[in-house]
């Protein structure tokens, strides 16, 4: 998997990079099944989380989130993230 992590407007801090880093851990499972995991952030008055993740097959998914609190958005993205990871990795095992 190549993960791929920008800010947009601002530059993270030690610590928001730390924890990307810890959160994106939680797909780590799915290594195999995902080519690019593209993660970037904005902030403008609030944090925008913007994800693509493009997977083996071609399947790609994208997700966003937001909130005024970086690990809050943080952590709702990477909830979406985990469940659509899932579905997908669903789906392939029932076609096999």
């Amino acid at each position: 998997m190549t993960t791929s992590i920008s800010a947009v407007g601002f530059d993270f801090e030690k610590d928001q990079q730390d924890l990307i880093n810890k959160k994106i851990e939680r797909v780590k499972y799915a290594d195999e099944l995902i080519v690019d995991f593209i993660l970037r952030v904005k902030e403008d008055k609030k944090f925008i989380f913007d994800c693509t993740i493009n997977f083996r097959w071609g399947a790609v998914a994208h997700v966003t989130a937001d909130d005024y609190d970086f690990a809050a958005g943080l952590n709702k993205l990477m909830d979406i993230v985990d469940q659509k990871v899932k579905k997908e990795k669903d789906k392939i095992q029932e076609k096999k």
